[in-house]
């Protein structure tokens, strides 16, 4: 996982250097980026809104395929009307959606309807290690990205998802607002060790370190 915070850890309530973050996404080689629902709603409103849908949206786009295809977890369907922001992002070739038993049918509809590809995985929830699975075995994914927010990141921790993570750290602290990345994890610690710690723009940090798996 890679994500932008502040020194205080937040994900939130600071200004977030764009094209640094995604130039080091760049260099993870992933083929596949995962995010969540709420961060893809996030997204979409920093970047200006969710324009209406035109007629090319609802086909697969044929992009450059060594573009990685673009993962999002939404049981609830609260992306309905919105997956075409990240279809036509120019760094993403594609959108796959994970839905569970009971996503409304209704969404389901709205995939299919607009050439979305979707796999079912889990009843109330997205079970992502099954997720994972479908990843490795239907689309060869060796590399999985993932820059999702508290919610999605600390599931994917603490299910044993997550072999590395990457720290964006911006100069600035947010204070009593702060949202931390890893505010919904339990208590129990988690062991990491360092692999990267490099200065970019003589005012940012970029952190990486290994989770250490328990023996």
């Amino acid at each position: 996982m890679h994500n932008s915070v502040s020194l205080d850890g937040s994900v939130m309530g600071f200004e977030v250097d764009l094209g640094l973050h995604y130039s080091l996404v760049g260099g993870f080689g992933a083929d596949i980026h995962l995010t969540g629902s709420n961060t893809a709603k996030a997204g979409a409103e920093m970047f200006g809104g969710v324009p209406p849908e035109e007629k090319s949206d609802l086909k697969r786009p044929k992009k450059d395929a060594s573009l990685p295809l673009w993962a999002v977890v939404d049981s609830k369907g609260a992306l309905k009307g919105m997956l075409h922001t990240m279809r036509r992002f120019e760094l993403c070739r594609d959108v796959i959606v994970f839905v569970s038993k009971n996503t409304p049918k209704a969404y389901l509809r709205h995939l299919e309807e607009r050439e979305y590809r979707y796999h079912i995985a889990g009843n109330d929830h997205v079970d992502l290690a099954r997720m994972m699975e479908v990843l490795g075995t239907e689309y060869g994914a060796k590399v999985v990205f993932s820059d999702a927010g508290p919610t999605l990141s600390g599931h994917l921790l603490q299910q044993g998802l997550l072999d590395e993570i990457s720290l964006l750290v911006h100069p600035c602290l947010v204070g009593k607002d702060a949202v931390p990345i890893f505010g919904n994890l339990g208590t129990e610690c988690t062991d990491l060790k360092i692999k990267k710690c490099e200065r970019l723009k003589k005012k940012y940090l970029h952190l990486v370190y290994e989770v250490v798996r328990s023996k």
